[in-house]
């Protein structure tokens, strides 16, 4: 059996939560088991919102909680031209296509009378967008230069992968059903990847054999397992661990202003106390 490597994802927008602590330590975990590897990736493509100083305080809170990986750190922002090389062959494949609707205008246009979309995981199932637009305004909109997002023809692309599976080691098998997001985006109109396509290809460079990440990421499995077939890479398993909840039964977020790690430093708090409030027995 091959090694096992796992990696552990943040992204620096924000400091780390009680959350972000469990995940950390599971992915860890699971690596030390089996005498495997373990990662740290910085997913920063969200150029608006990563700040130099979270992923500075990241690691700080992650070393002081116990935990030991592999250096350097991979970040995602010194590696565009991996992302930038996926997109050209799924476009060399015809499986690509630009979307100019802004996030409202696509809103207005799937609430129309005649519209009925499917609801997937992110949101409206969304197909040929590129359709919702006048022919005459995407070119002019082309013509003049303004950005676009490049989104995935998802009917083209399952027809080309075919069936597919992948494993969920506490699940088990599963029949991948990326239809469900509808043509998903591949690359932003402000930055050339998404986190789908970027997840995809930094777990493919960098030998991730299992991918650990909360159950609420489970659904994208489908599409990363798309894109691994798409792009001739390597299949990892997949863990999908518990979220954890705050008194009133809502997952620790960044946006909700959880708890965070500084904080519970900052109150002299040590790492045995920060894993008994996870209830962590790793």
């Amino acid at each position: 059996m091959a090694q096992i490597v796992t990696r552990f994802a943040p992204s620096p927008t924000g400091h780390l939560h009680l959350g972000h602590a469990y995940s950390a330590l599971f992915a860890e975990a699971e690596a030390r088991s089996d005498g495997g590897r373990f990662l740290v990736r910085i997913e920063d493509i969200d150029r608006g919102r990563c700040r130099p100083e979270f992923e500075r305080d990241m690691l700080e809170d992650l070393a002081w909680l116990g935990l030991d990986w592999e250096h350097p750190e991979r970040r995602q922002s010194d590696h565009m031209a991996d992302y930038e090389q996926a997109l050209l062959r799924l476009e060399a494949l015809g499986l690509l296509y630009p979307c100019f609707l802004s996030r409202k205008e696509l809103n207005e246009t799937l609430s129309a009378p005649h519209m009925a979309p499917l609801m997937g995981p992110d949101g409206p199932a969304v197909i040929d967008t590129d359709q919702l637009m006048d022919p005459d305004e995407r070119t002019r909109r082309l013509a003049g230069g303004e950005p676009y997002a490049l989104r995935l023809r998802m009917a083209q692309a399952i027809e080309r992968a075919g069936s597919l599976e992948w494993l969920d080691r506490d699940r088990g098998r599963q029949v991948a059903t990326p239809s469900i997001f509808g043509d998903v985006i591949l690359a932003r109109k402000d930055v050339r990847t998404s986190y789908h396509l970027a997840v995809t290809v930094d777990d493919a460079l960098q030998g991730v054999t299992l991918v650990t990440r909360g159950e609420d990421l489970f659904q994208a499995s489908h599409v990363h397992r798309l894109l691994q077939a798409l792009l001739d890479l390597p299949v990892p398993d997949y863990r999908h661990h518990r979220l954890l909840t705050n008194e009133t039964g809502q997952r620790f977020a960044k946006r909700d202003r959880a708890v965070t790690l500084r904080q519970l430093r900052g109150l002299d708090h040590t790492p045995d106390e920060v894993r008994a409030m996870i209830d962590w027995n790793g």
